[in-house]
């Protein structure tokens, strides 16, 4: 059965191939137009995927290249953040200046400029070294102001290129202060003990000064030493004295002593 199939197929083949032979030349060419107009979209969809393949092939970048370019980038980033710190610290050092130049100009006394040389971390209470000495004219007892003119202490002691400045709150350097009220009430500034920079503490006040969290403390001029209306912090509370007999008031000075770099020795009030 098989067979007789594959016979009549070929015959049927054989037949077809007689039929187009003996058919007019147009009709012949019209006929392989067709047959092969029929295989057109097959090759047009190969010659597509070639080249698909071709571009999807330029599209891909290597390994190795696309690490160097994320290794660039990081570099760059790198570069942009370090320039951003830079122009940043610019910033705080133009702010700096401007408060060092600025604030003797607006003050009547004569100051000199002293930078921070030394901090002795053993000693418990409050001492800086500055380099000025004997040679830029500084004796003893010359008041010391941090930049923008808050009071920090005074000269103890001078050498030649040095001098050793005890600050605020050490308890050698007391200062006849008042506050800034109606009753302008005055007391000294002591110590507050050796851990605490931030305060200390004005003792002596009336019993019935009128205080308040707040109000600013200023140099009396009284003593002989710190001229008059340089400032000193502000009070933070008080309490009663000893014996109930006077107040004491905590004060927050104005001055950063943990911070100085520089500071205005006050030459001449």
């Amino acid at each position: 059965m098989l067979k007789r199939a594959h016979y009549i197929a070929l015959g049927l083949v054989v037949v077809l191939t007689l039929i187009i032979l003996n058919l007019p030349s147009k009709t012949t060419a019209r006929l392989k137009l067709g047959i092969g107009s029929s295989f057109i979209g097959l090759f047009g969809l190969a010659n597509t995927s070639r080249e698909l393949a071709g571009k999807a092939g330029d599209a891909l970048t290597p390994r190795s290249e696309l690490l160097k370019e994320i290794e660039t980038l990081r570099h760059d980033n790198q570069e942009l953040r370090l320039q951003v710190n830079r122009a940043e610290e610019l910033a705080r050092e133009n702010a700096r200046l401007r408060q060092l130049v600025g604030w003797p100009q607006k003050s009547k006394g004569k100051f000199k400029l002293g930078s921070v040389v030394l901090r002795e971390p053993a000693n418990w209470w409050r001492t800086v070294q500055i380099d000025l000495g004997t040679r830029n004219g500084l004796t003893n007892d010359l008041p010391v102001l941090a930049p923008d003119g808050a009071l920090v202490g005074r000269i103890s002691s001078v050498s030649l290129t040095s001098s050793r400045v005890v600050l605020l709150g050490d308890p050698n350097c007391k200062v006849s202060a008042r506050v800034a009220n109606a009753t302008g009430d005055m007391g000294v500034i002591g110590a507050s003990g050796p851990l605490d920079s931030e305060f200390v503490e004005m003792s002596y006040l009336s019993k019935n000064a009128d205080l308040k969290p707040g109000q600013s403390v200023w140099t009396s001029g009284v003593g002989g030493i710190f001229p008059k209306d340089i400032l000193i912090g502000k009070i933070v509370d008080t309490r009663a004295g000893e014996y109930g007999l006077n107040t004491v008031a905590r004060v927050k000075l104005a001055a950063s002593l943990n911070a100085l770099e520089e500071v205005w020795v006050m030459m001449e009030p």
